[in-house]
């Protein structure tokens, strides 16, 4: 019975630590991954920043040509520039949205993290069974 006792304490033991290091692991990978994510997040905001400053000058630039030529075509420098604003306003507004969606808080979800969690909670659940 002695015996025993120690095997299922040192079982006991055992398993303690084994939890104690993968749950370093698991944060460990966490954090890395998060650093990662915002990393790549900042540097992408600073490359649309700067491709913003340059695109600003060419599109005031094309823009004002274009109207320029479709109000020699149309015969109303005021119709050109409605028509010519409204289709920047609807390329505006998409490349908004599309902008939105690629900086949302799921692109900054730790996916491997979460998977290997849920590896983890699977293999322990088998273990108890």
């Amino acid at each position: 019975m002695q015996g025993n006792h120690q095997t299922i304490q040192g079982l006991v033991g055992e398993a303690l630590r084994e939890s104690t290091d993968l749950a370093q692991k698991e944060f460990t990978l966490f954090r890395t991954e998060i650093s990662q994510n915002l990393r790549t997040l900042f540097i992408g905001l600073a490359m649309v920043v700067a491709a913003a400053i340059f695109a600003i000058a060419a599109v005031m630039l094309l823009t004002e040509s274009l109207v320029e030529w479709l109000a020699v075509v149309l015969d109303s420098e005021a119709l050109a520039a409605l028509i010519v604003g409204g289709i920047m306003a609807l390329i505006a507004i998409g490349l908004g949205l599309y902008g939105r969606h690629a900086m949302s808080v799921s692109a900054l979800t730790p996916q491997r993290t979460m998977r290997s969690l849920k590896r983890d909670a699977e293999v322990l659940s088998e273990r108890g069974a």
